[in-house]
């Protein structure tokens, strides 16, 4: 069924996303999975191929599409297609380069807008701390004001992109009254530099290995006033309004990848032999596809609804965690029987599959757990 969300535009970013993967990202696979990281210089020319910044404002170097979520959707659905190591260009474009766009200030996108278009500046965001995951009012992190400059202290942890980052937007407490509750954190732009701003370990991962996912420290960080993203004390809602964005984008690569890995499995099942017959015209294998082929559609359907919302400008909260956690549940469950209808192949790294299984496995944690998506979508129902 052909998709009619997607304008001619929207295509050509999907077939400049295919080209670029082909000629720069898949010859690097296996050395950026040794390495646990990938080249930082692969941001630059992403920028140079319009991959990255095309959500920044012309005026810094951007490409101006900053309403239409569509050609975000391309880029991250052929990345997730590719399925291979590759650098975290959602988190640029997605989650972390919003942020910029909506709170920045007009002298901060000059300071900062024309490295994050051009792919020069690396970014990420600093959330979750070893006892504060989903639950952001628990963050302990802190910044307590010192005439011209905020001092923070405390740590950061499951940081994407944390190793090769130059801009780390943090969520610091700067109200220490418990009575403030969400009215108590604002976020701070730590740059790369800044004295007592440490990388702690490069995490060790079962999957997505060779994205830079690490433990920051900040020990007396002196960052400046001017570093202030956004308003003080409301940083707790300026994330409420950009996670959308986020799992939305989740959402897409997470049924994305899931469709690849079917693809090839529909192709396996029609060579491969059992019992003298090829093991897809098995009733059994047979309505398990039919079923998987059948979900994927509606999901995308969805997928496609909640783009159009975006550009009606009508997706809300709800929208997005309905996205994020029926596709990524429905992509882990896919891709989980794709495995088993390879058998043992499926569970060896030369497969697609198999890393796929570890890959993916994360899409229901990040960005919100399952629980945490079911639980506002709930809430809004008024119970």
């Amino acid at each position: 069924m052909k998709r009619l969300v997607f304008e001619p535009e929207h295509e050509q970013l999907r077939q400049t996303a295919r080209d670029f993967i082909a000629r720069e990202v898949a010859p690097h696979s296996d050395e950026w999975i040794a390495a646990g990281q990938v080249d930082r210089e692969i941001y630059k020319k992403a920028g140079d191929a319009g991959l990255v910044g095309f959500n920044m404002p012309e005026e810094y170097g951007g490409g101006g599409a900053m309403d239409d979520f569509r050609f975000n959707a391309v880029v991250v659905e052929e990345f997730a297609r590719y399925g291979g190591a590759s650098p975290a260009f959602s988190l640029q474009n997605d989650v972390v380069g919003p942020y910029f766009v909506h709170l920045a200030n007009d002298e901060q996108k000059q300071r900062w807008i024309p490295g994050i278009a051009s792919g020069e500046t690396i970014l990420a965001v600093a959330m979750t701390e070893p006892g504060a995951g989903s639950d952001l009012a628990g963050i302990t992190t802190s910044a307590r004001r010192d005439g011209d400059d905020w001092i923070v202290n405390g740590a950061k942890t499951f940081i994407s992109s944390g190793i090769n980052a130059d801009l780390v937007v943090v969520v610091c407490r700067t109200n220490p009254d418990p009575a403030a509750g969400h009215k108590a954190f604002s976020l701070l732009v730590v740059e790369r530099g800044m004295p007592g701003f440490e990388r702690g370990r490069k995490l060790d991962k079962i999957g997505l290995k060779a994205q830079d996912t690490a433990e920051l420290h900040f020990d007396d960080v002196r960052v400046p006033a001017e570093n202030l993203l956004g308003q003080e004390n409301l940083g707790f809602y300026h994330l409420m309004q950009n996670l959308p964005s986020e799992r939305l984008s989740i959402g897409i690569s997470a049924i994305a990848g899931a469709r690849a890995i079917f693809d090839e499995t529909v192709e396996y099942v029609k060579s491969r032999k059992a019992f003298g017959k090829p093991i897809g015209t098995f009733q059994a294998n047979r309505f398990t596809l039919a079923e998987m082929a059948t979900e994927l559609d509606v999901a995308e359907a969805y997928i496609d609804r909640c783009l159009q919302a975006v550009v009606n400008g009508e997706l809300t909260a709800v929208d997005a965690s309905k996205n994020k956690w029926w596709c990524t549940e429905l992509a882990k469950r896919v891709i989980d029987q794709c495995l088993q209808l390879h058998g043992g192949y499926g569970f060896m790294n030369e497969y697609a599959v198999g890393r796929a299984y570890c890959d993916s496995r994360i899409q229901t944690i990040f960005g919100g757990t399952t629980e945490i998506m079911k639980d506002l979508i709930g809430r809004d129902m008024g119970l």
